[in-house]
């Protein structure tokens, strides 16, 4: 044992050398075993420690969930209950919405529909007026036309003349105080004669329409032309008063002046307002220029006159009339008064026969109550009325 077996650093190693290396090396190798046997044995249970408290935590963490949960599912429910409720109250306020919306939707709609047909009826109303404004102007233009073409026309334009004069004198003056077409005795024809009353002498009336130089002087264009224009218009005028003071004034049969109708308002103001020295040589001829509303004026005054003459022939008869009147009225004076007496004696036998009822009547009440004393009631009529009796036998009566 004691034999080298190698040398190290100059010393011989033997076997036992080695062995007891040997055993110090394995006795080192069992306390460094130990130790780390030792060791994880700690490190085990400090790990088995650490466990055993995560598990103690972790079944804390799970108690503390499964409460948290059991209270989150408690509050889940009772908000599920309490969001039911609210469903249900907000479908319930929906639908009660819906409803009053749907209600007022079809009252707009109603009211909206019943506005709608009055304004459609207005509409219609106001295009059935403008379909009868627009006849009325169709008409309007047709006799409008109708009535350029008229005055255009000379004879047409005389022929409507004598209708205006006509329709004047027809309209304000009674039918036997006017002829149309009158003949006088010395063969002129006038278009209208009117007869004054207390006068045999006609008033005559002739109708001139001088529209052709009226138009010609307003549509002239030059100094010249409205000259020319001018005199044609005092040359006709002139000739158409000329012609009415030789034919229609005649002395003693008729009257001291004649009408010269001018069927135009227009024109009438024409010639007096531009053409006066006409006009004073139709006064000087006693020829008066009238326009539709100044011979209106006129047949006023002749229809004053016929009525206040009118009035004078029939004073005798008014006078008659009223006579008679005042006969008829003291006859009626006289038939009040005696029916006035009728109605004062009827007066008298209603008072009567209200004092003998309120007699029968106190009689009744009497009757009534049972008061009989014996004694006789007052007033002679009733003791003429009813009989005495003792009051035994009145009693007797009455039972």
């Amino acid at each position: 044992m004691e034999h080298a077996v190698f040398i190290l650093g100059g010393q011989p190693v033997t076997v036992l050398h080695l062995a007891v290396a040997g055993a110090g090396l394995v006795i080192l190798l069992l306390v460094v075993l130990l130790s780390a046997v030792s060791r994880g044995a700690r490190e085990r249970a400090a790990e088995a420690e650490e466990q055993a408290r995560r598990a103690r935590d972790l079944e804390e963490r799970l108690v503390h969930l499964a409460r948290v949960q059991s209270e989150t599912t408690g509050r889940v429910q009772s908000m599920a209950e309490v969001l039911a409720q609210r469903q249900g109250e907000l479908a319930r306020a929906v639908a009660e919405r819906l409803d009053a919306s749907t209600h007022r939707m079809g009252e707009s709609l109603a009211r909206a529909s019943e506005a709608t047909h009055e304004n459609l009826a207005k509409l219609n109303e106001r295009l059935a007026l403008v379909d009868q404004a627009r006849a009325s102007l169709g008409e309007l233009s047709g006799q409008v036309l109708s009535l350029r073409e008229t005055l255009a026309n000379k004879q047409a334009r005389g022929a409507f003349g004598e209708g205006r004069l006509q329709a004047i004198i027809a309209d304000g003056l009674p039918r036997d105080s006017f002829a149309f077409q009158h003949t006088l005795e010395n063969g002129r024809r006038a278009d209208c004669a009117i007869f004054l009353p207390g006068d045999h002498r006609p008033l005559l009336v002739d109708s001139k329409f001088p529209l052709e130089a009226v138009t010609a002087f307003r549509e002239s264009a030059s100094a010249e032309a409205r000259k020319q224009a001018e005199a044609r218009l005092k040359q006709d005028v002139g000739k158409h008063i000329g012609d009415i003071a030789e034919r229609y004034l005649v002395a003693g049969r008729t009257q001291d002046v004649a009408l010269m109708f001018v069927p135009s308002e227009s024109v009438y103001a024409e010639l007096h307002e531009h053409f006066d020295d006409v006009i004073q040589r139709a006064f000087r001829a006693r020829v008066i220029l009238v326009s539709p509303s100044l011979l209106m004026l006129a047949i006023q005054v002749v229809q004053a006159i016929v009525k206040d003459a009118r009035m004078r022939e029939q004073a005798d008869l008014i006078r008659a009339e009223c006579g008679a009147l005042v006969a008829d009225v003291v006859r009626l004076r006289e038939r009040v008064g005696n029916l006035q007496k009728h109605f004062a004696q009827v007066g008298d036998d209603v008072a009567q026969a209200l004092i003998s009822a309120d007699k029968i009547a106190r009689r009744g009440a009497r009757i009534d109550a049972l008061e009989f004393d014996g004694t006789p009631p007052a007033g002679p009529a009733e003791s003429e009325a009813a009989p005495r009796f003792p009051f035994g036998l009145e009693r007797g009566a009455a039972e």
